[in-house]
């Protein structure tokens, strides 16, 4: 069963079509700055550090950090009321300082900030696979 209903899979526009093109493939990527290598998510045209509109797609590693998170209790849409409750986080990686990926965590168990996660894939909507997160066992 999926952590969410397929309904709420990605509509990709045209700045963000790159990100959602590599999840399809299981690979998780992030812009990066030709110029002054920063990472950014989400995508964007220009570079917020150099203003460079010069960037290229940089592989994330497959283990992150819970930079926050909260744990959804009550659905703010009634398709996804039979998920609940479900933890939505901010996951930061080695390497990827500027970025924080806004996902879920789908571990049983308890969820903490500073606790290290594993990069999940969730195939939903045909060919489309989201990148959702798992706690590291330790």
């Amino acid at each position: 069963m999926a952590y969410l209903p397929e309904s709420f899979a990605p509509e990709p526009n045209f700045e963000d079509e790159p990100f959602w093109d590599f999840c399809r493939k299981q690979e998780l990527r992030f812009q990066r700055c030709v110029d002054c290598e920063t990472a950014r998510h989400p995508p964007s045209p220009v570079c917020p550090a150099c203003h460079s509109t010069q960037s290229y797609w940089a592989s994330a590693p497959d283990e992150g950090t819970i930079f926050t998170y909260t744990i959804i209790h009550h659905p703010a849409d009634n398709r996804i009321a039979d998920s609940i409750p479900y933890v939505v986080a901010l996951v930061k990686f080695d390497g990827f300082d500027e970025v924080k990926l806004v996902t879920n965590i789908v571990s049983d168990g308890s969820v903490a900030i500073g606790q290290s996660v594993k990069l999940v894939w969730e195939k939903v909507d045909g060919d489309m696979y989201l990148p959702r997160f798992a706690a590291v066992d330790t």
